[in-house]
């Protein structure tokens, strides 16, 4: 359509099928072909064009789970080897981790956070990021300050430094908390239901009366009644009005020594 030569068309496309591995497919018609080989080909159609950025739009949202997983490789090495800026639009958050190299989380059309993937995922700027990035999602529960003193259900801990005294959302993520060895106080957990990931048992339980996701290792017991501490360094807060980030404030469960923590 654009006048380019036969000889570098057959170029273009011989460069493209090449990298896409699907020069054996270039004689099919679209209907013989997978959904995957599908995908590589309209990515062939863009680059061909040697366009100065690439758009992806949801481009693996009807493939299946294992197609899905395969194609996101084939698309980082692609955007590697051609170094051409891309920008990939998605509602999966495990394709945003693992193909950015920098994060722009939308919400409503508004931008809530700009960040590379670890960046955003340590430290969430809002609810809506905390809730979106990560799986599970991380925990977010009510909570009351009071000085120096942290309130989450029948549950204490005691902040390093002392906040101003309210109500506040408490986030923490699954892998952060862990079971309270024996004498040292935490959170009581009532177990509902277990999750088996074969590498991890995720546990899904209540604080009182608030919903809370824990991960632990394969071989871990669980009992319907458990205690959990929280890594000190991975707590978050945020305004339970607006939902925004506040000043993290490190804190350790109350009976243990500074040392300890």
């Amino acid at each position: 359509n654009r006048g380019t030569p036969k000889a570098e068309i057959d170029a273009r496309v011989a460069e493209a099928a090449r990298m896409l591995e699907i020069t054996q497919y270039l004689e099919r018609k679209p209907r013989a072909l997978s959904g995957g080989q599908r995908q590589r080909v309209a990515m062939g159609r863009a680059i061909v064009r040697k366009p100065a950025a690439f758009l992806f739009d949801e481009p693996l949202s009807n493939l299946d789970a294992k197609l899905r997983v395969s194609m996101r490789g084939e698309i980082k090495r692609l955007q590697r080897r051609l170094g051409t800026t891309s920008i990939y639009v998605t509602h999966d958050q495990l394709e945003a981790m693992t193909l950015a190299d920098r994060l722009v989380v939308l919400n409503g059309g508004e931008i809530e956070q700009i960040g590379s993937p670890l960046e955003v995922y340590h430290a969430p700027a809002s609810t809506f990021v905390a809730s979106f990035i990560g799986s599970p999602a991380m925990n977010l529960v009510r909570a009351k300050v009071q000085g120096s003193k942290l309130t989450i259900g029948s549950g204490q801990l005691e902040l390093s430094t002392a906040r101003p005294s309210g109500v506040v959302t408490v986030g923490l993520r699954a892998e952060d908390l862990r079971l309270a060895p024996a004498g040292e106080t935490g959170l009581p957990f009532r177990l509902d239901y277990i999750e088996e990931l074969g590498s991890q048992r995720l546990a899904h339980g209540f604080v009182g009366d608030q919903s809370l996701t824990a991960a632990f290792p394969a071989e871990t017991f669980l009992a319907e009644n458990l205690c959990l501490v929280i890594d000190p360094a991975r707590l978050h807060f945020f305004d339970p009005t607006s939902g925004k980030r506040l000043a993290v404030e490190g804190s350790r469960p109350l009976g243990r020594s500074a040392a300890s923590a």
